[in-house]
């Protein structure tokens, strides 16, 4: 199974890890070392570099079969003087996408799904947080000329963030919300929840053929 990692970066006041908030890096050290469905590659990224004075980033796909199902991108920021709209001083922010079989972006609903399978899989690990905002985009494509041959895709993206509680000692579990978010991208990628079928829940099939390796 792949584990976490990543890396501090540099904010405004250039600050390194050692130099960073102790709140900020057992938030970071949180994210290190969590183990994940063997269906997930989990890699560092370099993360943005105004959004917070403090941010990490990780990058995820869901390969099945040498085929990449679905990818995102999980961002952590933290401001320690506060941010009014996150309600705290941490702040999660994610990109999450995949293909989908064309008559499947045809339901009405599909946003409304894929939405709360976020909130649903942060709720199914218990994971507190509050001030959630976020879009749903679907969109289609069809070729034509000398890319006639190819057949229309259908993407799904969700771009969402939230505030983590913080626990006791001021410091959110990243871990829980990290395992949360790989929940989220399972489900959207079309496997199952831990990778056996379960009854009741509902997975969207997925186009396998756009993102083989």
């Amino acid at each position: 199974m792949a584990a976490a990692q990543g890396h501090l970066s540099d904010g405004p006041d250039d600050a390194d890890g050692e130099e960073s908030p102790s709140l900020f890096r057992q938030a970071v050290a949180g994210l290190q070392g969590v183990r994940l469905r063997p269906e997930i590659e989990l890699d560092p990224t370099p993360p943005p570099q105004r959004l917070a004075p403090f941010s990490y980033a990780l990058e995820a796909a869901v390969v099945v079969d040498d085929t990449e199902l679905a990818d995102g991108r999980l961002i952590l920021l933290h401001d320690p003087a506060g941010h009014d709209a996150w309600r705290g001083t941490f702040r999660l922010v994610t990109l999450v996408q995949a293909d989908l079989e064309p008559e499947m972006a045809a339901d009405p609903l599909l946003p409304e799904v894929c939405w709360s399978w976020l909130t649903g899989a942060l709720e199914a690990r218990r994971v507190p947080y509050t001030a959630p905002s976020g879009t749903v985009t679907r969109a289609g494509s069809h070729y034509f000329g000398g890319l006639a041959d190819r057949e229309p895709s259908t993407r799904i993206e969700i771009r969402a963030s939230w505030s983590p509680a913080p626990e006791a000692a001021g410091v959110p579990d990243t871990a829980a919300h990290l395992a949360a978010w790989c929940d989220l991208l399972c489900q959207i990628a079309g496997l199952p929840p831990g990778g056996a079928p379960e009854a009741g829940v509902v997975t969207l099939p997925q186009r396998r053929d756009p993102h083989s390796r």
